[in-house]
């Protein structure tokens, strides 16, 4: 396996416990992508507030999240009350992604899939690989464009009409303007684009935007007391939320949008291949607390169906390790919680101990900034952490690259 291109991600793409599933069938769902023409436009916004209107009328709705990102999908589950998963076109290929979504479709009435960026962006500026294009064909969709509309009339007809014309395979079925000034701003705007139609907008509310910081929105998520995972917030109320759906009942046309949903061709099905093993093999520590908390569902889901029972625990709040055969340290906020973390000694000095001892850790990330020697912040301040790596994370003060990552491996692992 020497000198194999792996991909960085997913868990599910890693050889030890993927496996190919094979087309089955197809089955037919109501399902919309809500695209942006680039990142900042508001998507997250539109699919809860799709997802809260959607739900007031009783409706089961199923959401997805395109690309890497554990953030936005925290919003999701606490709109619907059900777990949002991602998928991604690169990372996991066209039959996981099938299969993933026919999964989290199960018992839902509807399926609400946010894009990631732009429309077209991907892995390449000349290629639709990893973008939410590629998702929507997959996907047989509908797609909702997001438009930043602020300061906008007639051009927005010029700014759809390209989208509508780059890709004769994607269908654009409606828009959505955001950040208009009133309702007669988005009257003007229905009646330069008829074709296809604006099915709602919504106003500048500054005070109404979700919370961001330096890896995007805050996390949705509320952690009980030694990072349970009982402690997530599926389908609990949430006072922005409850605006944006009340502004979207008012400001769209929820009949068309379902029209619009209804009207996508059946998926093909993946047969969901289930690798059961027998009874429990293992216990895996999965450490689940405010610093971290970027876990993707269905990792876990197959390390479960593997034969792994999950132990959550928390760097943060607990003082010693749960009996486990292995730990999983997630992504997430560690930096946030540099001086908690380094002051919980006893934490630190079993994970030590865990790992001197040869015991299996996995760690990404933000987990991966903790076994080193020590965080330091943007202002030189240093906080100890585990020890385990040497070596020092130095925190910089603004973002240093964002994309996807291919590496080939020069001798064989448990990576490739």
């Amino acid at each position: 396996m020497s000198n194999t291109p792996i991909k960085q991600g997913f868990l599910l793409k890693s050889g030890l416990i993927f496996k190919e599933s094979k087309l089955k069938d197809q089955f037919q769902i109501p399902r919309i992508v809500i695209a942006g023409t680039g990142s900042g436009v508001g998507k997250t916004t539109v699919v809860v507030s799709l997802i809260h209107a959607l739900r007031k009328r009783g409706m089961r709705v199923a959401s997805f999240k395109c690309g890497p990102d554990y953030l936005d999908p925290t919003y999701h589950a606490r709109a619907s009350g059900r777990t949002c998963h991602n998928i991604d076109g690169w990372m996991m290929g066209r039959e996981a992604v099938l299969s993933t979504f026919a999964e989290g479709c199960k018992d839902a009435d509807i399926a609400l899939i946010e894009g990631v960026m732009g429309l077209f962006d991907g892995l390449s500026p000349t290629a639709d690989t990893g973008s939410t294009a590629e998702i929507a064909k997959w996907l047989s969709a509908p797609v909702l464009l997001v438009v930043d509309a602020k300061g906008m009339a007639r051009t927005i007809a010029a700014l759809v009409k390209g989208f509508q014309d780059f890709d004769p395979d994607l269908r654009l079925a409606g828009v959505v303007s955001n950040f208009v000034g009133s309702e007669s701003h988005l009257s003007l705007l229905r009646m330069a684009l008829s074709n296809p139609p604006i099915i709602g907008g919504f106003p500048k509310s500054p005070e109404q935007a979700f919370p961001e910081r330096h890896l995007g929105l805050h996390s949705a998520r509320n952690f009980s007391r030694g990072g349970q995972l009982g402690g997530r917030t599926e389908g609990v109320k949430d006072p922005r939320i409850e605006y944006w759906g009340s502004v979207c009942e008012e400001w769209f046309d929820i009949d068309q949008v379902l029209d619009i949903a209804r009207s996508g061709l059946p998926v093909k099905r993946e047969a969901d291949e289930q690798i059961c093993l027998g009874p429990e093999r293992c216990r895996i520590g999965v450490a689940l607390d405010e610093a971290f908390h970027f876990y993707y569902e269905d990792n876990l889901k197959r390390l479960r169906t593997l034969g792994a029972e999950l132990i959550y625990f928390s760097p943060l709040h607990d003082s010693e390790l749960p009996h486990v055969d292995g730990l999983y340290i997630g992504g997430g906020y560690p930096e946030i919680h540099a001086q908690a973390l380094a002051a919980n000694q006893s934490m630190k000095l079993a994970v030590k101990k865990f790992g001197e001892n040869g015991r299996p850790i996995y760690a990404e990330c933000g987990g991966l900034m903790y076994l080193t020697d020590e965080i330091v912040m943007v202002d030189k301040t240093a906080h100890s952490m585990v020890g385990l790596i040497p070596g020092t994370t130095q925190m910089g003060e603004k973002l240093k690259a964002l994309g996807y990552v291919e590496v080939t491996t020069e001798s064989d692992s448990i990576l490739g």
